[in-house]
Order: C-alpha cells, then structure tokens, then sequence
C-alpha cells in the first residue's frame, strides 16, 4: 500500500512537471488553447459578480425603506407603472394613523406598533439666498417618522410633539440639500424658502444614497405635516408608514393591518380593498426575472466559451498524442503503464485550464476594480466564493476534454508507437 501511494505520488509530480516543460515549450499554442476558458471564466465571474452586486444594492435599498416597517397606499408596488387599475379609488387620509394607533393602543397583543402620516410631493423648489434646488422631494409627517425611518441625523435634531402638532415651520433636509445649498458651511440654523413660506433648518439627515439607484433619499425635506399642508396645500401623495413588532410576523402584521384599514373606509366585506398594503417583497419578486435573465445570458455565454474552449484542448491534445507518439512507445518500452500514460496527458489538459482559468480571474478581478473606481455607486462585488467555483469550473472543462486525447494514448501500442513517423 505505502509502495503504491509513493509511486502514485512519484507519477503524479513526473507528469506535472512534463505538464509544465510541455506548456513552456509550447507558449503561444497553450494560451490559444486555454483562450476559451479564460473567457468562459471571465464570463462566470463578472456574471456573478453582477448578481451579488444586484443583491448587495438591492438589500441596502431595502433597508432604507425598513425591513419592519410596511406601506399603506392607493396603488400597489407589485403593480407599479399600471396607474389605471387604482385611479378611481379613494385618496387615502393622514387622519386614518390616528384610528390605527388608537386601535394598537386598545390591543396590547398588536402585531404593529405605530402608524404615521406623510404626503409628499416631488414640485418643491428649495432656494437659499440666490442659490436654488429643483425638483426636490418635500415630506410632510408627524415627530414619530424617525421610529419608521433608518436615516440618522448628521446634525440637529428632529421636530419635537410640539412643533409636530403645531405645524411650526421648521425642516429636516437631506445631505444633498444642505450639500447643494450650504457646501461646507453649517446648514443648522439658516432659513430657506419653499413657495412663499419660510423655514428653519433644524436638522440634517446623514447621506444615504439612492434606492434601486433611481430615487435618493438625500434630496428630502422634510416638515411638520401640518407645514406643509399651509406651503403646498392637503393634495400631495398620502402614504401611511407602520411599523411592526417582528419582521418575521410580517404576514400577520398585513392581515391585522387590512382589518383595521377595511373598518376605517368602512368595506363591507364583499368588496374588494381599495388601498394597497405594499411591503419589500414587491421589489423583490420584479427584481428575481432580471437576475433570472442575467443569471441565464451568462450560463449561455459561458456554457458557449467553455465548450468552443474544450474543444479546442480536446483537438490540441490529440494533435499532442500524434506529436509524442515515438516518446508514448518509448515509455512503454520501458515499463510505463496504461494509467501512467493517462495520468500525463490528463494533467497536462488541466493544467492548460487551470491556467487559463487563473488568467480569467486575474483579468476578472482587473476589470471589476476598474468598475468599482469608475462608478463607486455602482455595487460590485467579487467574492471567494466566485474564485471556488471557477477554479472548480477550469478543473471540470480539463478532466472532460483531455480525457478523450489520454484514454487514447494510453491504448497506444508500443511496437507500433516506436515505428511511428
């Protein structure tokens, strides 16, 4: 047994280094042979480091919006862009959170914890002194917002009860705001106008980014409702914000939620809601057919590479066998047996690939940081996990396309091999 190992050991390391002396020898036909697996490789990593680029922005998206925190709204986000199905619903009101928080207060075994109001609108022109921002979101709410929002302040505070209940005149921007209107300057403290009203910055939020790179949460204003109901009237955009106790009982939570909402517009129960409760898995489910389409346009690019590649190693590796026909009698000549003779030829196929593949993540992982320096809003990921996979991928294409070439060699006749010209 210990004679067999140490003259498996011995064969293995004589056919890596004959593997080597071979490719060496043979330079520019190798990297011709393994081209295919590099791209094929190339294809597999960047294909995947798309989809973890997908997820990983697509997850911090969804934490902006809050894992524990759903959505009560005239339209569905299942359904987005299908405005005609829900135009001819009820707009909904900001006084419905107060029926809601009653109801909580009165069932202490609630799967929800606190509704707030907010209409928003997406006409506020933010101007301070001569320096004016378009189009930015404007937000009215209560004091209770920040229990279902996951910004935090950079500086300032929040509007207290008080001004909450007063209307009182004040604002929390965004960092693209206070960036946009202020620089470097503290934003704490200034007045900036919005129509014809004035308001105090008293807070700003810390920069968070843009959600599914479309919305930014960086260009908000945000108001006591009642301030912005005096600055931009009571027909802006109603969404109720509710938290809930336990995101894993968020089914649940939806269930409690409807009731309560079915009993405010007073459905009878018939009659089909005519207000969405919308949650992230809405995203979610649009975002799984691009991945899906992503995921497959890969598979095929890559599946096409690595077989052109197999191919091409399979064909280099028998022309190989030809070439070395004389040096496989010879060794059998003198005692080399069938397994041997398939083992060279076997590493030496794997070899090519595994190169090749090696190549692919070198040139994989180039292109991924140049990506990440170029768009460093854009997520890219390049995980150890890809580099597993491929390297198990370039180790599969050489077993399966030298295989063929080795059990060829390896039948070869030695009195035949000899007389080979």
């Amino acid at each position: 047994m210990k004679r067999s190992l140490k003259q498996f050991r011995y064969e293995t390391a004589e056919s890596l280094h004959i593997a080597l002396f071979q490719i060496r020898a043979n330079k520019i036909r190798s990297f011709l042979t393994a081209l295919g697996v590099i791209i094929g490789i190339v294809a597999i990593t960047m294909m995947g480091t798309a989809i973890n680029g997908i997820d990983r922005g697509f997850d911090k998206s969804l934490a902006m919006l809050g894992y524990d925190v759903i959505y009560v709204q005239k339209s569905s986000w299942s359904t987005m862009g299908q405005w005609w199905r829900y135009r001819n619903r009820a707009d909904l009101k900001t006084s419905y959170t107060e029926a809601i928080n009653r109801t909580i207060e009165d069932n202490p075994n609630s799967n929800l914890l606190v509704a707030v109001p907010q209409m928003s609108t997406y006409q506020a022109s933010v101007q301070y002194r001569d320096l004016t921002i378009e189009q930015a979101f404007a937000l009215g709410t209560s004091y209770r917002y920040p229990q279902t929002a996951s910004g935090d302040l950079s500086s300032g505070r929040f509007f207290t009860p008080t001004e909450s209940a007063a209307g009182t005149m004040v604002t929390v921007i965004g960092d693209d705001i206070a960036t946009g209107l202020f620089g470097e300057r503290e934003a704490v403290g200034n007045i900036i106008k919005m129509k014809n009203s004035r308001f105090r910055v008293i807070g700003v939020f810390r920069k968070q980014g843009k959600f599914l790179g479309l919305f930014s949460f960086d260009n908000q204003v945000i108001m006591p409702l009642g301030a912005f109901e005096k600055t931009f009237g009571k027909k802006g955009f109603v969404t109720l914000r509710v938290k809930i106790r336990d995101q894993k009982q968020v089914d649940d939570a939806k269930a409690e939620l409807l009731g309560i909402m079915r009993r405010i517009r007073r459905l009878p129960p018939q009659k089909e809601a005519d207000f969405s409760i919308n949650e992230q898995k809405a995203f979610k489910s649009q975002l799984d057919p691009i991945k899906n389409g992503i995921a497959a346009a890969g598979i095929f690019i890559t599946g096409m590479s690595l077989f052109v590649g197999a191919i091409g190693i399979m064909n280099i590796t028998f022309v190989s066998v030809k070439e070395r026909t004389r040096e496989i009698g010879l060794r059998k000549a003198l005692g080399a047996r069938r397994n041997t003779i398939l083992m060279q030829f076997l590493i030496e196929s794997v070899m090519i690939c595994l190169i090749g593949g090696l190549i692919g993540l070198v040139t994989s992982f180039l292109m991924t940081w140049a990506i990440a320096t170029a768009l460093p809003d854009f997520p890219v990921q390049f995980s150890p996990a890809l580099v597993f996979a491929s390297l198990v991928v370039s180790v599969a294409t050489g077993i399966i396309s030298g295989l063929a070439p080795a059990v060829n060699a390896s039948r070869l006749d030695p009195a035949d091999s000899l007389r080979y010209e």
